[in-house]
């Protein structure tokens, strides 16, 4: 590789990959749930997506790069045993607030210790499909097709996983007597 293509390289990279790098993260601590496996995803990730950005069209670079981590995934799956998920909630760790009381509003209700520990075990609930679709788009913010391409499945798979997870998560918070009412939030 001579300078020139190399200087190439670079500027798309840190056109298209460096500022997807949050994102990656956080995709990759919900894939591996663990800091270090999802460091090292990500810099495999990093890595595969150097090799390969001269021949990246600059379209999709979110979907080009969660497509090459899911890809890395599936083949550190194939060299290592399967990672089971101790406590995904762990990332979901907010700073408490003030107890929520009868007359708490909307916002001291989700942020709420009970509202918390109430989510946190829906999702521990839930099956790991499910709960994986809900941390991809409720929480790290992926949309239905990023989603779909990085778990490898249709879109509809992934919107039927989630209406599903959620409405489990609903009915625990229901039957907790944290579900809002309608109009409140």
């Amino acid at each position: 590789m001579d300078t020139g293509d190399r200087g190439a390289r670079d500027k798309a990279f840190a056109q298209y990959v460096l500022p997807e790098v949050e994102v990656l993260l956080r995709v990759a601590m919900t894939l591996t749930a663990q800091v270090a496996d999802a460091e090292d995803l990500v810099q495999d990730t990093l890595l595969r997506a150097y090799r390969a950005v001269d021949r990246f069209d600059g379209e999709h670079p979110r979907a080009w790069l969660l497509t090459i981590m899911r890809r890395a995934e599936m083949n550190r799956h194939r060299r290592r045993r399967p990672h089971l998920l101790d406590d995904p909630d762990t990332d979901l760790d907010r700073l408490a607030s003030t107890p929520a009381g009868p007359d708490a509003g909307p916002e001291e209700i989700v942020v709420g210790e009970a509202f918390d520990e109430v989510v946190d075990a829906a999702l521990a609930d839930l099956p790991d499909k499910h709960r994986q679709v809900v941390r991809l788009v409720d929480i790290d913010g992926l949309s239905y097709a990023e989603a779909a391409g990085l778990l490898d499945v249709p879109e509809g798979t992934v919107m039927s996983r989630l209406h599903r997870a959620r409405k489990r998560i609903r009915a625990r918070l229901t039957a907790a007597g944290l579900a809002p009412k309608r109009g409140v939030l």
